[in-house]
């Protein structure tokens, strides 16, 4: 054909020997192999060029491996042929940094890795009163400064995990190990967290911590038993003093009560007695004023008032003229009798 059909030249064949089979394969017209050669540099530069910022990061842009600048979430070009080199870093991701074990899987219930050398290492700490504990923990943070994180420390992420081991082993070593274990966990993990973040503020790493967590701390398993019953006596012995301080506050609050109630008893007691004692005086005097007055009439009305009070309490009385001859037969002599017995 001519020039601008297909190549004239013999096609190439694949195969020989006589009677075999063979393969013939076609050319590429010139056109399409200069659009080719033309196509991949310029795919290449638009590939080159064009890069996308997820929203919970942002991009740090070296050219020429200086720092240029920060871009934000989003479509973004560069430099391309690698002038402009782009490094995402999650800064609004929470990172997390495990510490004597490590998560294998995430899910309902989570599951770990088999213990390892290096685990155990981290994991084993000298207290301060000489004794060995297991201490497991996580540091969660996140990226404040993608630049400093980037550029001033080599390796960062390593560096924190041995920053916050040595600030871990600094605490742990000023504290004893019944406060590792039990009551000074909290404190434990807030002065390790304060000095690990005074140290990342000195290295100026650019990191902000947000939560530093005590996960198991446990004896070394040749002396756990002996942990075991040691805090089994403690627990017992907060449990006496407890059953004993709620004795005390049953019992002296009952005490204080009736003692209380006694001593408002008596004081009751004295005021009625002297209230009664001062009444008795007022109405003698009073009588006596009117025997003054009236002596016949007031000595009169003192008999008759005192033998209307006394006669009933001498019981049933029957007076008889000493002339009389006989009793009546109709007299119910009998009755008083049978009702004074009756009582």
């Amino acid at each position: 054909m001519s020039s601008g059909g297909w190549n004239t030249r013999p096609p190439i064949i694949i195969g020989g020997g006589g009677g075999g089979s063979s393969f013939r394969m076609p050319s590429l017209p010139p056109g399409i192999l200069r659009a080719v050669i033309i196509g991949l540099p310029i795919a290449w530069l638009v590939l080159s060029s064009y890069y996308q910022v997820e929203p919970h990061e942002v991009a740090v842009v070296q050219r020429l491996g200086r720092y240029d600048r920060t871009a934000e979430p989003g479509p973004h070009l560069r430099l391309p042929f690698g002038l402009e080199r782009v490094t995402r870093v999650p800064v609004q991701s929470q990172l997390k940094l495990e510490f004597g074990f490590r998560t294998a899987r995430v899910d309902t219930k989570s599951q770990y890795a088999p213990e390892t050398d290096d685990t155990r290492e981290e994991a084993t700490m000298l207290t301060g009163d000489l004794n060995v504990a297991m201490v497991e923990w996580i540091v969660q943070y996140r990226i404040r400064d993608p630049r400093a994180w980037l550029f001033h420390v080599r390796n960062p992420q390593a560096t924190l995990r041995d920053m916050s081991e040595a600030s871990m082993r600094q605490v742990v070593g000023d504290h004893s190990v019944d406060e590792v274990l039990t009551i000074g966990r909290e404190s434990i993990a807030q002065l390790a967290k304060e000095a690990l973040q005074k140290l990342c503020d000195t290295y100026g790493m650019g990191v902000e911590l947000q939560q530093l967590v005590l996960q198991d701390v446990n004896p070394p398993n040749p002396v756990k038993p002996a942990f075991n019953e040691v805090n089994q006596a403690i627990q017992e012995k907060e449990r006496a003093i407890n059953e004993a301080w709620a004795d005390y506050n049953k019992a002296v609050p009952r005490a204080k009560g009736e003692a209380e109630q006694a001593v408002r008893s008596a004081e009751g007691y004295v005021l009625e007695r002297v209230n009664s004692a001062e009444g008795d005086a007022k109405r003698f005097d009073a009588l006596l004023e009117e025997y003054r007055k009236a002596p016949v009439v007031t000595r009169q009305r003192v008999y008759l008032e005192n033998m209307a009070e006394l006669v009933p309490k001498a019981g049933r009385k029957l007076f008889v003229d000493e002339q009389a001859k006989g009793i009546l037969p109709l007299l119910p002599l009998g009755e008083g009798k049978e009702k004074e017995v009756a009582k």
